[in-house]
């Protein structure tokens, strides 16, 4: 282990076969590892995206802690994980929402440069790479994987190790695009095809609609709540909506 300044980044060591990892997307996405923190670069849609997704899990979070939305530390003594943390834009503000964050992600290139971003800004925040399977045993309050299902090999046991990592009385948030034609036509025809987001991101036959999500989740003992949409018109850019034909939320608790 390496301590650059307060962000720590760990490197696997005789890790374990790592079932939910899938190398050509590991590979793709470590290929923008220098780029992701330039909100006009490969990752500009993500830029765009993170304030409703942050928006969205802030009213979870304090919906199930019951905590005070006007609060600026709503984590404060809770543990969080996030699961594909790519270059911790997620990840970072988290932390200074008062969680002890983990960031987990398969590409190594992008833990490098979460761990020299974090360290630039003065966030402790522990960074780990590889799959779901590199924090087999551990337990957090809070596990959040947004946009990163689609990504892995086997849905199904990507779903129990989320599941298996959220400690009692926990929450765990994900959110994908769903599997329908608007999805396909947004996301992969005009966005990658017009370069908005880098080509060959997505394979549409990979995404998952919200019961297939939800009975993945069920079957490892989730209590799932109903999707929440997340929608994207040129003149409002991503909001939150009650329509979840392009992406979706979904929040579970254990039992």
């Amino acid at each position: 282990m390496t301590n650059a300044s307060n962000a720590i980044f760990m490197s696997e060591k005789a890790a374990p076969t790592q079932s939910s990892v899938v190398a050509r997307e590991a590979a793709h996405f470590g290929e923008m590892a220098a780029d992701w923190w330039n909100p006009k670069g490969s990752s500009a849609m993500l830029h765009r995206l993170n304030p409703v997704r942050l928006a969205y899990l802030r009213a979870a979070i304090d919906s199930h802690w019951d905590g005070d939305a006007a609060g600026f530390t709503p984590l404060a003594g809770k543990t969080v994980l996030d699961v594909g943390c790519g270059a911790g834009l997620l990840a970072e503000p988290l932390a200074r929402l008062g969680g002890q964050v983990t960031g987990v992600d398969a590409a190594p290139e992008n833990i490098g440069a979460a761990a020299a971003h974090a360290a630039l800004t003065g966030l402790s925040i522990e960074y780990l790479a590889g799959g779901v399977e590199a924090i087999a045993g551990r337990q957090f309050d809070l596990v959040t994987s947004l946009e990163v299902i689609e990504h892995v090999a086997d849905p199904a046991a990507f779903v129990r190790g989320l599941a298996d990592a959220v400690a009692p009385g926990g929450l765990l948030v994900v959110s994908t695009p769903n599997r329908t034609a608007l999805s396909r036509l947004a996301m992969i025809t005009v966005a990658e095809g017009t370069g908005m987001i880098p080509r060959g991101t997505h394979d549409w036959d990979r995404f998952l609609t919200p019961p297939e999500l939800t009975a993945h989740l069920q079957a490892v003992g989730m209590t799932v709540s109903p999707p929440a949409g997340l929608s994207f018109s040129a003149a409002r850019g991503f909001t939150l909506s009650d329509d979840i034909a392009l992406d979706y939320f979904l929040t579970a608790t254990r039992g």
